[in-house]
Protein backbone atom coordinates (compact mmCIF):
# COMPACT_ATOMS: atom_id res chain seq x y z
CA UNK A 1 0.00 0.00 0.00
CA UNK A 2 1.40 3.40 -0.97
CA UNK A 3 2.07 5.97 1.73
CA UNK A 4 -0.21 8.96 1.18
CA UNK A 5 0.60 10.75 4.44
CA UNK A 6 3.02 13.12 2.71
CA UNK A 7 0.82 13.90 -0.29
CA UNK A 8 1.23 17.54 -1.23
CA UNK A 9 -1.75 19.78 -0.37
CA UNK A 10 -2.15 20.71 -4.03
CA UNK A 11 -2.71 17.09 -5.08
CA UNK A 12 -6.46 17.34 -5.61
CA UNK A 13 -7.02 14.19 -7.66
CA UNK A 14 -8.32 11.80 -4.97
CA UNK A 15 -11.38 13.81 -3.88
CA UNK A 16 -14.33 13.41 -6.29
CA UNK A 17 -16.24 16.54 -5.32
CA UNK A 18 -20.07 16.58 -5.10
CA UNK A 19 -22.18 18.82 -7.36
CA UNK A 20 -18.98 20.38 -8.68
CA UNK A 21 -17.36 20.97 -12.06
CA UNK A 22 -14.37 18.95 -10.86
CA UNK A 23 -12.03 19.62 -13.78
CA UNK A 24 -12.66 23.35 -13.72
CA UNK A 25 -12.22 23.54 -9.95
CA UNK A 26 -8.97 21.62 -9.86
CA UNK A 27 -7.42 23.87 -12.50
CA UNK A 28 -8.08 26.91 -10.30
CA UNK A 29 -9.16 25.79 -6.80
CA UNK A 30 -11.15 27.97 -4.45
CA UNK A 31 -10.16 26.98 -0.91
CA UNK A 32 -11.59 28.13 2.42
CA UNK A 33 -9.31 27.60 5.42
CA UNK A 34 -11.17 29.40 8.23
CA UNK A 35 -14.46 31.12 9.01
CA UNK A 36 -15.83 33.49 11.63
CA UNK A 37 -19.15 35.30 11.85
CA UNK A 38 -20.20 36.37 8.37
CA UNK A 39 -16.88 35.71 6.64
CA UNK A 40 -14.77 32.91 5.23
CA UNK A 41 -10.99 33.18 4.96
CA UNK A 42 -9.44 31.85 1.76
CA UNK A 43 -6.16 30.03 1.39
CA UNK A 44 -4.55 33.23 0.12
CA UNK A 45 -5.80 35.22 3.12
CA UNK A 46 -8.77 37.05 1.60
CA UNK A 47 -12.08 37.61 3.41
CA UNK A 48 -15.20 36.39 1.58
CA UNK A 49 -18.66 37.42 2.80
CA UNK A 50 -20.86 34.35 3.13
CA UNK A 51 -23.98 35.14 1.12
CA UNK A 52 -25.30 31.58 1.22
CA UNK A 53 -24.96 30.41 4.85
CA UNK A 54 -22.42 27.91 3.59
CA UNK A 55 -24.95 25.74 1.80
CA UNK A 56 -28.23 27.05 3.22
CA UNK A 57 -27.16 25.72 6.65
CA UNK A 58 -24.97 28.08 8.72
CA UNK A 59 -27.92 30.19 9.85
CA UNK A 60 -26.26 31.30 13.10
CA UNK A 61 -23.01 32.34 11.42
CA UNK A 62 -19.61 30.74 11.68
CA UNK A 63 -17.58 29.86 14.77
CA UNK A 64 -20.46 30.36 17.21
CA UNK A 65 -19.03 30.07 20.78
CA UNK A 66 -21.95 28.11 22.27
CA UNK A 67 -21.75 25.49 19.53
CA UNK A 68 -17.96 25.20 19.64
CA UNK A 69 -18.02 24.77 23.42
CA UNK A 70 -20.87 22.24 23.33
CA UNK A 71 -19.08 20.03 20.79
CA UNK A 72 -15.78 20.11 22.68
CA UNK A 73 -17.48 19.26 25.97
CA UNK A 74 -19.53 16.45 24.45
CA UNK A 75 -16.49 14.88 22.77
CA UNK A 76 -14.83 14.53 26.15
CA UNK A 77 -17.97 13.29 27.90
CA UNK A 78 -19.71 10.87 25.51
CA UNK A 79 -18.49 10.70 21.94
CA UNK A 80 -20.82 8.01 20.58
CA UNK A 81 -23.73 5.94 21.81
CA UNK A 82 -25.88 3.52 19.80
CA UNK A 83 -29.43 4.59 19.08
CA UNK A 84 -30.68 1.04 18.56
CA UNK A 85 -32.16 -0.20 21.85
CA UNK A 86 -30.08 2.38 23.77
CA UNK A 87 -30.28 6.09 24.38
CA UNK A 88 -28.51 9.14 25.78
CA UNK A 89 -30.12 12.20 27.41
CA UNK A 90 -29.31 14.89 24.86
CA UNK A 91 -31.13 13.13 22.01
CA UNK A 92 -34.35 13.21 24.07
CA UNK A 93 -33.73 16.78 25.22
CA UNK A 94 -33.22 17.98 21.65
CA UNK A 95 -36.37 16.17 20.48
CA UNK A 96 -38.37 17.97 23.17
CA UNK A 97 -36.91 21.32 22.11
CA UNK A 98 -37.81 20.66 18.49
CA UNK A 99 -41.38 19.70 19.36
CA UNK A 100 -41.71 22.85 21.48
CA UNK A 101 -40.73 25.11 18.58
CA UNK A 102 -42.60 23.21 15.85
CA UNK A 103 -46.18 23.94 14.78
CA UNK A 104 -48.83 22.47 17.08
CA UNK A 105 -49.39 18.81 16.26
CA UNK A 106 -45.80 17.98 15.36
CA UNK A 107 -45.18 15.82 18.41
CA UNK A 108 -42.50 13.23 17.60
CA UNK A 109 -38.96 13.28 16.19
CA UNK A 110 -37.04 10.64 14.21
CA UNK A 111 -33.35 11.47 13.73
CA UNK A 112 -31.39 11.19 10.49
CA UNK A 113 -28.05 12.55 9.31
CA UNK A 114 -29.00 14.76 6.36
CA UNK A 115 -31.86 16.25 4.42
CA UNK A 116 -31.69 13.42 1.89
CA UNK A 117 -32.08 10.86 4.68
CA UNK A 118 -34.88 12.87 6.23
CA UNK A 119 -36.79 12.67 2.96
CA UNK A 120 -36.22 8.92 2.59
CA UNK A 121 -37.39 8.47 6.18
CA UNK A 122 -40.51 10.56 5.67
CA UNK A 123 -41.49 8.68 2.53
CA UNK A 124 -41.03 5.31 4.24
CA UNK A 125 -42.98 6.41 7.30
CA UNK A 126 -45.83 7.66 5.09
CA UNK A 127 -46.17 4.38 3.21
CA UNK A 128 -45.75 2.27 6.35
CA UNK A 129 -48.33 4.38 8.20
CA UNK A 130 -51.06 3.60 5.71
CA UNK A 131 -50.19 -0.07 5.82
CA UNK A 132 -50.31 -0.04 9.63
CA UNK A 133 -53.85 1.34 9.35
CA UNK A 134 -54.94 -1.36 6.94
CA UNK A 135 -54.63 0.75 3.77
CA UNK A 136 -51.65 -1.00 2.23
CA UNK A 137 -52.65 -0.01 -1.31
CA UNK A 138 -51.58 3.57 -0.55
CA UNK A 139 -48.06 3.43 -1.96
CA UNK A 140 -48.01 6.11 -4.67
CA UNK A 141 -46.18 9.38 -4.04
CA UNK A 142 -46.66 12.84 -5.52
CA UNK A 143 -43.89 15.40 -5.81
CA UNK A 144 -43.56 18.57 -7.85
CA UNK A 145 -41.71 19.71 -10.96
CA UNK A 146 -38.49 21.53 -10.02
CA UNK A 147 -38.76 20.18 -6.48
CA UNK A 148 -35.56 19.22 -4.68
CA UNK A 149 -35.69 16.52 -2.04
CA UNK A 150 -32.09 15.37 -1.74
CA UNK A 151 -30.14 12.87 -3.77
CA UNK A 152 -31.18 9.40 -2.62
CA UNK A 153 -33.42 7.31 -4.86
CA UNK A 154 -36.66 8.27 -3.11
CA UNK A 155 -35.72 11.94 -3.08
CA UNK A 156 -34.81 12.20 -6.75
CA UNK A 157 -37.91 10.18 -7.66
CA UNK A 158 -40.30 12.63 -6.02
CA UNK A 159 -38.00 15.52 -6.92
CA UNK A 160 -38.38 17.28 -10.23
CA UNK A 161 -34.96 18.58 -11.28
CA UNK A 162 -33.97 16.92 -14.55
CA UNK A 163 -30.17 16.68 -14.22
CA UNK A 164 -30.54 15.05 -10.79
CA UNK A 165 -32.71 12.28 -12.30
CA UNK A 166 -31.75 11.58 -15.88
CA UNK A 167 -28.62 9.43 -15.44
CA UNK A 168 -29.84 7.13 -12.67
CA UNK A 169 -32.26 4.76 -14.36
CA UNK A 170 -35.95 4.24 -13.75
CA UNK A 171 -35.98 5.44 -10.11
CA UNK A 172 -39.01 4.61 -7.94
CA UNK A 173 -42.18 3.59 -9.68
CA UNK A 174 -45.59 4.97 -8.76
CA UNK A 175 -44.58 8.65 -8.58
CA UNK A 176 -46.46 11.61 -10.08
CA UNK A 177 -45.52 15.29 -10.23
CA UNK A 178 -47.55 18.46 -9.85
CA UNK A 179 -46.55 21.56 -11.85
CA UNK A 180 -44.24 24.10 -10.25
CA UNK A 181 -45.41 27.58 -9.25
CA UNK A 182 -42.98 29.71 -11.29
CA UNK A 183 -45.08 31.67 -13.79
CA UNK A 184 -44.14 34.77 -15.84
CA UNK A 185 -46.84 37.09 -14.45
CA UNK A 186 -45.17 36.94 -11.03
CA UNK A 187 -41.84 38.37 -12.19
CA UNK A 188 -40.22 40.84 -9.77
CA UNK A 189 -42.75 40.05 -7.04
CA UNK A 190 -41.86 41.13 -3.52
CA UNK A 191 -42.66 38.25 -1.17
CA UNK A 192 -45.51 35.86 -1.93
CA UNK A 193 -46.87 36.29 -5.46
CA UNK A 194 -50.49 37.17 -6.08
CA UNK A 195 -51.06 34.85 -9.03
CA UNK A 196 -51.07 31.07 -9.26
CA UNK A 197 -53.00 29.59 -6.33
CA UNK A 198 -55.07 27.64 -8.86
CA UNK A 199 -51.99 25.65 -9.84
CA UNK A 200 -52.69 23.59 -6.72
CA UNK A 201 -55.87 22.29 -8.34
CA UNK A 202 -53.78 20.10 -10.61
CA UNK A 203 -53.43 17.85 -7.57
CA UNK A 204 -57.15 17.06 -7.89
CA UNK A 205 -56.59 15.78 -11.44
CA UNK A 206 -53.66 13.60 -10.37
CA UNK A 207 -55.67 12.15 -7.50
CA UNK A 208 -58.57 11.37 -9.82
CA UNK A 209 -56.23 9.62 -12.25
CA UNK A 210 -54.41 7.50 -9.66
CA UNK A 211 -57.32 7.19 -7.19
CA UNK A 212 -56.86 8.40 -3.62
CA UNK A 213 -56.93 4.84 -2.29
CA UNK A 214 -53.53 4.30 -3.93
CA UNK A 215 -51.81 7.55 -2.86
CA UNK A 216 -49.72 7.72 0.30
CA UNK A 217 -48.32 11.24 0.38
CA UNK A 218 -47.65 14.54 -1.32
CA UNK A 219 -44.22 16.09 -0.68
CA UNK A 220 -43.36 19.71 -1.42
CA UNK A 221 -41.06 22.42 -0.16
CA UNK A 222 -43.11 25.29 1.32
CA UNK A 223 -40.70 27.55 -0.57
CA UNK A 224 -38.63 25.72 -3.19
CA UNK A 225 -35.03 26.71 -2.51
CA UNK A 226 -32.45 24.68 -4.41
CA UNK A 227 -34.25 25.07 -7.74
CA UNK A 228 -33.91 28.86 -7.51
CA UNK A 229 -36.23 30.24 -4.82
CA UNK A 230 -39.74 29.58 -6.12
CA UNK A 231 -42.33 31.06 -3.78
CA UNK A 232 -45.81 29.70 -3.12
CA UNK A 233 -48.54 31.99 -4.50
CA UNK A 234 -50.97 33.30 -1.92
CA UNK A 235 -53.50 30.59 -1.12
CA UNK A 236 -51.54 27.83 -2.86
CA UNK A 237 -50.34 25.94 0.21
CA UNK A 238 -53.77 26.23 1.79
CA UNK A 239 -55.32 24.56 -1.27
CA UNK A 240 -52.75 21.75 -1.24
CA UNK A 241 -53.48 21.14 2.45
CA UNK A 242 -57.24 21.09 1.87
CA UNK A 243 -56.98 18.61 -1.02
CA UNK A 244 -54.72 16.22 0.86
CA UNK A 245 -57.03 16.26 3.86
CA UNK A 246 -60.05 15.70 1.64
CA UNK A 247 -58.60 12.45 0.31
CA UNK A 248 -56.75 11.18 3.39
CA UNK A 249 -53.34 11.77 1.78
CA UNK A 250 -50.43 12.72 4.03
CA UNK A 251 -48.77 16.08 3.37
CA UNK A 252 -45.00 16.25 3.83
CA UNK A 253 -43.28 19.62 4.02
CA UNK A 254 -39.60 19.45 3.13
CA UNK A 255 -38.25 22.09 5.53
CA UNK A 256 -34.56 21.33 5.09
CA UNK A 257 -34.02 24.87 3.79
CA UNK A 258 -37.02 26.75 5.19
CA UNK A 259 -36.52 25.44 8.73
CA UNK A 260 -34.76 27.35 11.52
CA UNK A 261 -35.37 30.97 10.73
CA UNK A 262 -34.69 31.36 7.05
CA UNK A 263 -38.11 32.97 6.50
CA UNK A 264 -38.14 34.76 9.86
CA UNK A 265 -40.04 31.99 11.66
CA UNK A 266 -38.94 28.67 13.10
CA UNK A 267 -40.36 26.81 10.09
CA UNK A 268 -42.00 27.51 6.76
CA UNK A 269 -45.15 25.87 8.11
CA UNK A 270 -45.24 28.52 10.83
CA UNK A 271 -44.47 31.34 8.41
CA UNK A 272 -47.22 30.37 5.97
CA UNK A 273 -49.71 29.17 8.59
CA UNK A 274 -50.15 25.71 7.05
CA UNK A 275 -49.37 22.61 9.11
CA UNK A 276 -48.45 19.36 7.33
CA UNK A 277 -48.54 15.80 8.70
CA UNK A 278 -44.77 15.29 8.44
CA UNK A 279 -41.85 17.73 8.28
CA UNK A 280 -38.29 17.01 7.18
CA UNK A 281 -35.40 19.07 8.57
CA UNK A 282 -31.58 19.16 8.57
CA UNK A 283 -29.05 21.93 7.68
CA UNK A 284 -29.84 24.70 10.20
CA UNK A 285 -30.63 22.14 12.91
CA UNK A 286 -26.95 22.02 13.87
CA UNK A 287 -25.85 25.16 12.01
CA UNK A 288 -24.21 22.83 9.49
CA UNK A 289 -21.43 22.05 11.98
CA UNK A 290 -22.16 18.33 12.41
CA UNK A 291 -24.43 16.37 10.05
CA UNK A 292 -27.91 15.84 11.48
CA UNK A 293 -31.47 15.73 10.28
CA UNK A 294 -34.82 15.17 11.94
CA UNK A 295 -38.27 14.13 10.76
CA UNK A 296 -41.19 15.48 12.77
CA UNK A 297 -44.55 13.72 12.72
CA UNK A 298 -47.97 14.01 14.28
CA UNK A 299 -49.02 11.77 17.15
CA UNK A 300 -51.58 10.15 14.86
CA UNK A 301 -48.80 8.87 12.61
CA UNK A 302 -46.48 7.87 15.46
CA UNK A 303 -49.19 6.10 17.44
CA UNK A 304 -50.27 4.00 14.46
CA UNK A 305 -46.99 2.10 14.83
CA UNK A 306 -47.22 1.65 18.60
CA UNK A 307 -49.18 -1.62 18.50
CA UNK A 308 -48.39 -5.30 19.00
CA UNK A 309 -46.03 -6.80 21.61
CA UNK A 310 -43.98 -4.17 23.44
CA UNK A 311 -40.73 -6.07 22.92
CA UNK A 312 -41.05 -5.83 19.12
CA UNK A 313 -39.43 -3.13 16.98
CA UNK A 314 -42.20 -0.90 15.64
CA UNK A 315 -40.37 0.61 12.64
CA UNK A 316 -37.54 -1.23 10.91
CA UNK A 317 -35.63 1.85 9.93
CA UNK A 318 -32.78 3.97 11.30
CA UNK A 319 -29.15 4.95 10.95
CA UNK A 320 -25.92 4.26 12.83
CA UNK A 321 -25.66 7.96 13.64
CA UNK A 322 -29.33 8.68 14.42
CA UNK A 323 -29.34 11.06 17.40
CA UNK A 324 -25.53 11.00 17.63
CA UNK A 325 -24.37 12.58 20.94
CA UNK A 326 -22.07 15.08 19.21
CA UNK A 327 -24.79 16.13 16.79
CA UNK A 328 -27.36 16.35 19.59
CA UNK A 329 -25.08 18.63 21.59
CA UNK A 330 -24.51 20.79 18.52
CA UNK A 331 -28.27 20.92 17.89
CA UNK A 332 -29.07 22.01 21.43
CA UNK A 333 -26.43 24.72 21.31
CA UNK A 334 -27.67 25.87 17.92
CA UNK A 335 -31.29 26.19 19.06
CA UNK A 336 -30.11 28.04 22.16
CA UNK A 337 -28.10 30.43 19.98
CA UNK A 338 -31.12 31.15 17.82
CA UNK A 339 -33.12 31.92 20.96
CA UNK A 340 -30.58 33.85 23.03
CA UNK A 341 -29.33 35.95 20.13
CA UNK A 342 -32.80 36.64 18.71
CA UNK A 343 -31.80 35.49 15.23
CA UNK A 344 -35.29 34.72 13.96
CA UNK A 345 -36.35 38.19 15.08
CA UNK A 346 -33.31 39.69 13.36
CA UNK A 347 -34.31 37.96 10.14
CA UNK A 348 -37.80 39.44 10.38
CA UNK A 349 -36.49 42.90 11.21
CA UNK A 350 -34.10 42.93 8.25
CA UNK A 351 -36.49 41.41 5.72
CA UNK A 352 -37.73 44.76 4.41
CA UNK A 353 -34.23 46.23 4.03
CA UNK A 354 -33.09 43.01 2.35
CA UNK A 355 -36.04 43.14 -0.05
CA UNK A 356 -35.37 46.74 -1.06
CA UNK A 357 -31.66 46.11 -1.58
CA UNK A 358 -32.26 42.98 -3.62
CA UNK A 359 -34.87 44.57 -5.88
CA UNK A 360 -32.46 47.46 -6.41
CA UNK A 361 -30.70 45.11 -8.84
CA UNK A 362 -33.65 45.35 -11.24
CA UNK A 363 -32.58 46.87 -14.54
CA UNK A 364 -29.01 45.60 -14.43
CA UNK A 365 -27.75 43.66 -17.47
CA UNK A 366 -29.35 40.24 -18.04
CA UNK A 367 -31.59 40.40 -14.92
CA UNK A 368 -35.03 39.03 -15.87
CA UNK A 369 -36.52 38.36 -12.42
CA UNK A 370 -35.92 38.93 -8.71
CA UNK A 371 -37.67 36.99 -5.93
CA UNK A 372 -37.46 37.22 -2.15
CA UNK A 373 -38.97 36.06 1.13
CA UNK A 374 -37.50 36.45 4.61
CA UNK A 375 -33.70 36.46 4.31
CA UNK A 376 -33.63 34.61 1.03
CA UNK A 377 -33.49 35.87 -2.51
CA UNK A 378 -32.94 34.98 -6.15
CA UNK A 379 -31.74 36.90 -9.17
CA UNK A 380 -32.59 35.18 -12.44
CA UNK A 381 -30.45 35.89 -15.48
CA UNK A 382 -31.04 35.53 -19.20
CA UNK A 383 -29.29 32.32 -20.31
CA UNK A 384 -26.61 32.49 -22.98
CA UNK A 385 -28.06 30.92 -26.11
CA UNK A 386 -26.69 27.42 -26.50
CA UNK A 387 -24.82 27.60 -23.18
CA UNK A 388 -27.27 27.34 -20.29
CA UNK A 389 -25.84 27.95 -16.79
CA UNK A 390 -22.67 29.56 -18.19
CA UNK A 391 -23.63 33.17 -17.41
CA UNK A 392 -24.60 32.47 -13.80
CA UNK A 393 -21.51 30.34 -13.25
CA UNK A 394 -19.33 33.19 -14.48
CA UNK A 395 -21.13 35.45 -12.00
CA UNK A 396 -20.30 32.94 -9.27
CA UNK A 397 -16.60 32.98 -10.17
CA UNK A 398 -16.49 36.78 -10.45
CA UNK A 399 -18.33 37.12 -7.12
CA UNK A 400 -15.76 34.92 -5.38
CA UNK A 401 -12.98 37.09 -6.78
CA UNK A 402 -14.89 40.16 -5.54
CA UNK A 403 -15.13 38.76 -2.01
CA UNK A 404 -18.68 37.37 -1.81
CA UNK A 405 -19.98 33.81 -1.86
CA UNK A 406 -23.15 33.27 -3.89
CA UNK A 407 -24.82 30.10 -5.12
CA UNK A 408 -26.09 29.38 -8.61
CA UNK A 409 -28.61 26.89 -9.90
CA UNK A 410 -29.11 26.94 -13.63
CA UNK A 411 -29.02 30.63 -14.55
CA UNK A 412 -30.34 31.73 -11.17
CA UNK A 413 -28.27 33.31 -8.41
CA UNK A 414 -29.56 32.26 -4.98
CA UNK A 415 -28.77 34.16 -1.79
CA UNK A 416 -29.39 32.99 1.79
CA UNK A 417 -27.02 34.81 4.18
CA UNK A 418 -26.58 33.91 7.87
CA UNK A 419 -29.26 35.34 10.14
CA UNK A 420 -26.63 37.27 12.12
CA UNK A 421 -26.18 39.73 9.27
CA UNK A 422 -26.77 43.46 9.57
CA UNK A 423 -27.53 46.26 7.13
CA UNK A 424 -23.85 46.82 6.46
CA UNK A 425 -23.47 43.19 5.37
CA UNK A 426 -26.49 43.54 3.09
CA UNK A 427 -25.00 46.66 1.52
CA UNK A 428 -21.67 44.88 0.97
CA UNK A 429 -23.23 41.73 -0.48
CA UNK A 430 -25.70 43.42 -2.81
CA UNK A 431 -23.27 46.19 -3.74
CA UNK A 432 -20.59 43.75 -4.82
CA UNK A 433 -23.14 41.60 -6.61
CA UNK A 434 -24.32 44.67 -8.53
CA UNK A 435 -20.74 45.35 -9.65
CA UNK A 436 -20.44 41.74 -10.82
CA UNK A 437 -23.69 41.88 -12.78
CA UNK A 438 -22.75 45.16 -14.47
CA UNK A 439 -19.64 43.52 -15.95
CA UNK A 440 -21.23 40.25 -17.10
CA UNK A 441 -21.19 39.47 -20.81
Amino acid sequence: MSDRTNTAPNDLSAFWMPFTANRQFKKNPRMFVAADGMYYTTGDGRQVLDGTSGLWCVNAGHNQPRIVEAIAKQAAELDYAPAFQMGHPKAFELANRLVDMAPEGMDHVFYTNSGSESVETALKIAIAYHRARGEGTRTRLIGRERGYHGVNFGGISVGGIGPNRKTFGSLLTGVDHMPHTHIPENAFTRGQPEHGAEIADELERIVALGDASNIAAVIIEPMAGSTGVLLPPKGYLERIRAITKKYGILLIFDEVITGFGRLGSAFGATHYGVTPDIMTTAKGLTNGVIPMGAVLTSSEIHDAFMTGPENMIELFHGYTYSGNPMASAAGLATLETYKQDGLFENARDLAGYWEDALHGLKGLPHVIDIRNEGLIGAVELTPIEGAPTKRAFQAFLDAYDAGILIRTTGDIIALSPPLIMNKGHIDELIGKLADVLKKLD
